[in-house]
């Protein structure tokens, strides 16, 4: 890795041209049927609720009173309680279903909640109890968000006051004005996407760290439906760290240890005198892609190499490319686990000789954040991969 590549910042902040599409689960969930891409074709509007663009929205609530006009007319348009009260649905199957086709209606909380209620016999929807458990969970962990992502987006910490609180309010996030603005859209945006997302995958739902997952893409793309889309795509991976039996992240944690019982008999040994061979003490990292070990823009460059590995790995590039790459690090599946066990190695005197116990490592672990240098860590998960990958792939 090229130092020209190692200073280079994977994170553009988005400001002259971010459309604010304000999308709830429903409407989210209901896009689920189109192709992601023809979300975002030059025939479309740039919003999807016919809202106007964020850059739009801080020039209307700085300019003079014929700009706060429009933006009242827009507030009005947007009033779900008066739309719903003046022409009320009612909500039988054959509303229902054409509901799901129609990715412009725009649902309340309340409106939510009757769908949820009235497809309960439905496999593809989840029971009204596990989604009222997801949303309670979502919204304490949405307004619990960090603020490391601020300085990589700019317009979202712009936003008007005024118009945070109405996007709160459309996913039915209240209770939080006193919080900054930029927080209280960021937590809003979260809520929306986690909600759909929970509706779209409804086996595993929602877990907390979900969110921490989603923030850092929340933050890089300005548009809820591109954002909800890459969620999903990143989550088709991550998403067995969340299955409720534990397995997906004990095989991690296992690979873990294989690593490090190869690459460092010292430490592995004293790691299973004190009984934490396992590795449960890597949980947190494995389970949120070490999101809270790295900074929003460290997150980033990490898994952007993660899915450029997985990407290579899917198009067979380590078999029709072996001559080239046969004296450097194969791409692999599991780079994030490299790292990780790094992470671990580069702290190995501490732990060998300073933590007698498996807490006393998990702290030691957690007291990683914002410590770590990304691009040493990278290196050192290359150089790992060289010399263990043949030998992990066959110890069984």
């Amino acid at each position: 890795m090229t130092a020209e590549n190692k200073s280079g910042s994977a994170v553009e902040a988005r400001g002259s041209n971010a459309s604010d599409s304000r999308v709830n689960a429903k409407d989210l969930f209901s896009m689920e049927k189109e192709s992601p891409a023809s979300e975002h074709s030059a025939t479309h509007s740039p919003t999807l609720l016919g809202r106007p663009s964020c850059s739009e929205q801080v020039q209307s609530s700085t300019a003079g009173p014929s700009n706060r006009d429009t933006e009242s007319s827009d507030s009005d348009m947007l009033d779900v309680d008066e739309i719903t009260k003046d022409s009320p649905m009612e909500l039988d199957k054959d509303n229902v279903d054409e509901m799901t086709e129609d990715s412009q209606m725009d649902l309340d909380k309340d409106n939510i909640a009757d769908v949820v209620a009235t497809l309960d016999a439905r496999p593809d929807v989840p029971r009204a109890d596990s989604f009222n458990t997801w949303q309670k969970t979502i919204r304490l962990d949405a307004q619990r968000a960090g603020m490391d992502w601020v300085e990589h987006s700019p317009w979202q910490a712009a936003i008007p006051h005024n118009r945070a609180l109405l996007f709160s309010e459309d996913v039915g996030l209240e209770g939080y004005s006193h919080l900054e603005p930029c927080r209280i859209y960021h937590a809003a945006r979260l809520v929306a996407i986690l909600e759909a997302y929970a509706i779209h995958d409804n086996e595993i739902g929602y877990c907390q760290g979900m969110s921490d997952l989603l923030a850092p893409i929340v933050a890089m793309l300005d548009d809820d439906s591109m954002a909800f889309w890459c969620f999903v795509g990143s989550m088709k991976k991550a998403r067995q760290n969340f299955r409720h039996n534990g397995d997906g992240i004990q095989q991690q944690l296992d690979f873990i240890s294989k690593i490090i019982k190869h690459k460092d008999d010292q430490l592995y040994s004293h790691l299973k005198q004190v009984k934490a061979k396992e590795c449960l003490f890597a949980r947190r990292m494995v389970l949120v892609l070490l999101r809270r070990e790295l900074t929003c823009e460290q997150t980033v460059q990490l898994w952007e190499v993660m899915w450029a590995d997985q990407a290579a790995v899917k198009a067979w590039i380590e078999k029709s490319a072996e001559s080239v790459i046969q004296q450097q690090a194969p791409p692999t599946d599991d780079l994030l686990l490299y790292v990780i066990a790094a992470s671990v190695l580069q702290r190995r005197k501490r732990i060998i000789e300073e933590h007698s116990s498996m807490d006393e490592i998990h702290l030691e672990c957690n007291n990683m954040s914002g410590q770590l240098d990304i691009w040493k860590l990278l290196d050192d998960a290359r150089d790992l991969v060289i010399t263990l990958h043949d030998k992990i792939k066959f110890d069984v």
